[in-house]
């Protein structure tokens, strides 16, 4: 018979981002600022890999309904015919959830592709919400695709996204079901569409055998050569859309043999493919004239393409602080959110801030509340067990200064905390400003308040009367 040979091309954590956008580099040291992706680009790409190679999987790691303002606007159905054009095979999810899970089914269900999760279940019955995975056959290959979703959705985000469902990291499950794909449905490979996050793919892939292959997605990593734990190969594809993977694998009975591997960058100079261009440029066209908008102008870089704390964030922050005259600011570690380089900013910039556009709210926190609820969100972060790491990056923090140890254990990392020029007093009472239930969640502070104003209105505000912009880091967060 021969052996057998796949091409496997992995998108994730698109977050919306239909056309060209500018994405950040790293170049010794300093960040630097290029066009990248868009789902013509990357349906040219795909093509070009097709024509090579007939024997194709093609898979969707998730974050793909949300993110930018047209496509919150339409709660990810802009998106679908675009999807469906592209010949996707499956995909999973995270931020899908964040129109409810009735939304997310209506959306699935207009999919020519599967959503999978087989670590979703529903709390009345315990039936999975979504299918756990879809099998299918390539070049006399019997492959499986198991899907992990996020499993932070019911842990660390709004109730509503995950109204009735429980979700796990698929620990304990997914054993007995790679055992039963191979023994009952003699399946040659695994593939594991995971949305948990790269360390949490490592750890799980260290306990749980019979795995081929792990498409990962949620922490971003642009991953220029595969990671192999023991006999799994794990690839990752940045953001944005900004890259793609390509893994070609030559397999002898249940064993990949061979395997070479490509994480291409989704670059201008690719000729867009025609009828996908056409889809977007009639999907954006009634959000163009709107977002065009031009609402002020910055002298500096604004990114976050860090993890202790960012430039667009402390933008963002800043406007909060301006608004309110509160004494402290806080807002999530959100990674998604384009760049927006020196020159004008358009409305379109702001959103891709912030495109849920909450309303500011502000809260009084003790000294003591600080503490905890800075630790806990440490310990989410740069947990050493990957399985309690839930956040994106630190949530983002203005008008104070903490020196921290990353290094140490859960509750033990702050070593100095001050608020302006003042050490941050336990009983002491401060007016704290920040947006979403991620900035400040509801089990702390008192005299809870959302105000009319939004963050689009708070920030348009403070670009108005700061022009240009100009944002430092300012060592919220210093390792010691």
């Amino acid at each position: 018979m021969g052996n057998k040979r796949l091409t496997i091309i992995q998108i994730n954590d698109v977050h919306g981002y239909l056309d060209l956008h500018q994405e950040v580099f790293w170049q010794v040291r300093d960040a630097v600022f290029r066009k990248t992706g868009g789902y013509a680009r990357l349906a040219t790409l795909v093509n070009q890999i097709r024509a090579e190679n007939s024997d194709i999987l093609f898979c969707d790691n998730g974050d793909t309904l949300h993110g930018t303002y047209p496509v919150v606007q339409t709660k990810g159905e802009i998106l679908v015919p675009l999807l469906n054009n592209l010949g996707l095979d499956a995909m999973t999810i995270h931020w899908e959830f964040a129109y409810s899970p009735k939304v997310l089914k209506e959306r699935a269900e207009k999919l020519n592709y599967p959503i999978l999760a087989a670590n979703i279940y529903h709390q009345e019955n315990g039936q999975y919400f979504l299918q756990p995975y879809t099998v299918k056959d390539i070049n006399g290959l019997k492959i499986c695709i198991i899907g992990l979703a996020s499993n932070i959705v019911d842990k660390t985000m709004p109730a509503s996204y995950s109204e009735g469902l429980t979700f796990t990291n698929g620990r304990d499950e997914l054993p007995k079901l790679v055992e039963h794909l191979r023994s009952d449905e003699h399946v040659d490979l695994i593939v594991l569409l995971s949305h948990l996050g790269f360390p949490q793919d490592v750890k799980l892939l260290s306990e749980v055998q019979g795995i081929n292959i792990c498409l990962s997605g949620h922490t971003y990593n642009r991953l220029y050569q595969p990671v192999l734990q023991g006999n799994t190969i794990i690839v990752q594809s940045g953001c944005h859309g900004s890259f793609l993977t390509r893994l070609a694998i030559e397999v002898e009975g249940q064993k990949i043999i061979n395997f070479r591997h490509w994480l291409h960058e989704v670059t201008p100079e690719i000729q867009p493919d025609p009828m996908m261009a056409e889809m977007v440029e009639t999907a954006l066209e009634p959000f163009k004239e709107e977002l065009s908008e031009v609402v002020g102008e910055t002298s500096s870089p604004l990114h976050r393409g860090t993890s202790l704390e960012s430039t667009m964030d402390n933008f963002l922050l800043q406007s909060l602080l301006e608004t309110t005259g509160a004494q402290i600011a806080f807002s999530n570690g959100w990674r998604y959110g384009a760049p927006i380089i020196p020159g004008r900013i358009i409305l379109n910039d702001l959103y891709n801030i912030i495109p849920m556009n909450p309303p500011l709210s502000i809260v009084d926190l003790s000294g003591e509340e600080i503490v905890k609820m800075l630790e806990e969100n440490l310990e989410r972060t740069f947990s050493s067990d990957p399985f309690q790491q839930m956040g994106g990056y630190v949530k983002r923090c203005l008008g104070l200064t903490t020196y921290i140890r990353i290094e140490n254990p859960r509750g033990q990392r702050i070593q100095k905390l001050f608020i302006g020029q003042d050490e941050v007093k336990e009983g002491q009472i401060y007016k704290a400003t920040f947006v979403t239930e991620q900035g400040v969640p509801p089990i702390y502070g008192t005299n809870r308040q959302t105000i009319t104003l939004h963050s689009i209105d708070a920030m348009r505000m403070y670009l108005a009367r700061h022009r240009p912009l100009s944002v430092e880091l300012q060592g919220t967060f210093v390792p010691v």
